[in-house]
């Protein structure tokens, strides 16, 4: 079983679930798929960072650091990282809080994100693009350079489309039809 495999197994195992919920978006659906529990255990990283860099490395984004809205990019993005550092090639992690904190030094980028950056977008699951739209225009605002978005998951509910048509590629990992398929 090859690595993305085994990657969209866990997910259709441990993240995906079927009921009524109401999404970030505030749409309604009967598909779930809460991939902290994925990106959150260990088995989880350890396919995530090296899976997520090489599709980056794939796609010829080189970026000086990859990041999306603070929760669900968090981990992807810290797995990316160590991925990185450990294939030699370090990428630094950072993340957006969804607002500017109102003490310390008020950023809204935390971690080591250097304006001017090229950097690669993190969302977890895409569903309207809502997420990854937020951190495109705090970056933009830094004057990074995005270079790509890159999701763990694609709902297949036109996001992608939402944030292709302002000019940015996106690639995902997996799609729900791949997750839903492997569900029992």
């Amino acid at each position: 079983m090859s690595d993305l495999d085994r990657l969209l197994t866990l997910l259709a195992t441990r993240s995906a679930r079927r009921g009524q919920f109401t999404l970030a978006s505030g749409a309604q659906s009967n598909l779930y798929i809460d991939a902290r529990v994925t990106t959150m255990s260990p088995d989880g990283l350890a396919l995530i960072g090296p899976l997520a860099l090489q599709t980056i490395q794939q796609h010829g984004w080189a970026p000086d650091s990859v990041g999306g809205l603070t929760l669900g990019a968090d981990p992807i993005a810290y797995a990316i990282a160590y991925a990185s550092a450990v294939a030699g090639n370090p990428i630094r992690a950072f993340t957006v809080r969804k607002e500017a904190k109102a003490h310390g030094t008020g950023r809204r980028i935390e971690g080591p994100f250097t304006d001017g950056d090229r950097v690669v977008i993190i969302e977890d699951v895409i569903t309207t693009g809502g997420s990854a739209l937020k951190a495109i225009e705090a970056l933009t605002a830094a004057n990074a350079t995005i270079v790509g978005v890159l999701a763990l998951v694609d709902r297949e509910e036109g996001g992608r489309d939402a944030i292709e048509g302002v000019g940015y590629p996106v690639v995902a990992l997996a799609t729900a039809s791949q997750i839903v398929s492997r569900m029992a």
